[in-house]
């Protein structure tokens, strides 16, 4: 199923992404650090839904409150409620 979540503290605006299975999948971030998100996208694609959240929740970003990668957990446990 595709998801989209509007991201808040972050300099990236919007996450998009698919989960089929539990499992993550074309993870596409809308603005903010091109190259490292591009990344992130790279390594999580493919992993467990759950196994994103434990590695990467929490994350904060400079004096931020959250992160790129918080903000993507956020977007996970959403689409879990």
């Amino acid at each position: 199923m595709k998801y989209s979540y509007r991201t808040m503290g972050t300099c990236s605006s919007q996450i998009d992404f698919e989960i089929e299975n539990g499992v993550l999948k074309d993870v596409r971030f809308m603005g903010g650090c091109n190259g490292n998100l591009k990344g992130i996208s790279a390594l999580v694609e493919g992993m467990k839904v759950d196994e994103v959240i434990a590695r990467l929740e929490g994350i904060r970003c400079g004096g931020k409150p959250t992160s790129c990668p918080d903000q993507l957990c956020k977007a996970l446990r959403e689409t879990m409620d």
